[in-house]
């Protein structure tokens, strides 16, 4: 299979590149290396420094002929959607639609498209299920959201199965501490410094912490699909289980011998606090579950910020 991965050096695309080439599969490579790293980049794919908005990645898609695109370059910090929502909709709304359109043009029929659990804002039930109504919170959540519609009218109107992944909280090695960097990397590089992190009210809220491996499976599940088995347009891609950031730096100190207390410093305004993902849909159109342990997971990941620092 040849498939091309925007933002394939970043952290969640670079492991679904390792995953595609280790499979034999063909890849290629559209990243601008803004928030990616050269590093990243597997030694066996074809890689192109381009912006998803540029017009020539149509050209790129048109040369290539991919059996199927995963488009994971994003803009993913919230604060950057709020100090300048312009950018975050020519990022992530436009840079979308130009991924459409070079498969309308190019004949690709399978795009996957990373949505976020930010889509859903504040939930009014638990766990989130995929027709949980939509209320994002931040200009990153519509961002988010508004590509999803455009995914169910290329369907409709040109045949294209294009199918919005909405992770919950991934976490893995490569993630990046900086700026909006999931907290479990935020920990991570605390803990590897010898410094207490700081966590935000008092530690209960909750999250679905899942590991990064996992979401590229689920990627691949998703890519090698019959159409009639993904009919639907959205899927959750989580663990179904809510954890507690205290259980999260509680279990992140027992993997890694740390013996640290966080600080605990006010809430921040807006942050929602309890949030977890249903993942039966995923379950049964495909059979994907994660399989990752959250030990296991954040051990692998802790490994990765000794041996990188």
């Amino acid at each position: 299979m040849k498939v091309l991965v925007t933002g394939g050096a970043g952290f969640i695309g670079s492991h679904l590149v390792d995953l595609l080439i280790g499979r034999g599969d063909d890849v290629i490579i559209v990243d601008n290396l803004s928030t990616g790293k050269e590093e990243n980049i597997h030694p066996q794919a074809r890689f192109f420094l381009m912006d998803v908005t540029q017009p020539e990645i149509r050209e790129v898609v048109r040369r290539e002929r991919p059996d199927g695109i995963v488009h994971l370059a994003a803009q993913v910090d919230i604060q950057v959607s709020l100090r300048d929502p312009l950018c975050d909709a020519q990022v992530n709304i436009l840079g979308t639609l130009n991924v459409l359109e070079a498969c309308r043009e190019s004949a690709v029929n399978r795009v996957i498209v990373a949505s976020s659990a930010a889509v859903y804002g504040d939930p009014l039930r638990l766990p989130i299920d995929e027709d949980h109504p939509l209320d994002p919170a931040n200009c990153y959540g519509v961002s988010k959201h508004t590509p999803e519609h455009y995914l169910q009218v290329y369907r409709r109107l040109f045949g294209i199965t294009g199918v919005a992944l909405r992770f919950a909280n991934v976490y893995g090695p490569r993630q990046d501490a900086n700026g909006e960097g999931g907290v479990v990397a935020i920990f991570c590089d605390r803990l590897g410094r010898g410094e207490a992190p700081s966590i935000f009210g008092d530690g209960e809220q909750t999250r679905d912490f899942v590991y990064v491996g996992d979401v590229a499976e689920a990627i691949v599940a998703v890519l090698e699909a019959d159409t009639e088995r993904i009919s639907e347009s959205v899927y959750n891609v989580g663990t179904s289980h809510p954890l507690t950031v205290n259980e999260l730096f509680r279990t992140l100190c027992e993997a890694t011998g740390a013996q640290l207390n966080p600080r605990y410093l006010p809430p921040r305004p807006g942050d929602i606090l309890h949030s977890y993902l249903d993942n039966r849909r995923l379950y049964e159109a495909l059979g994907w579950v994660p399989r990752t342990a959250l030990r296991a997971g954040l051990e692998q990941t802790m490994a990765f910020w000794r041996k990188d620092k």
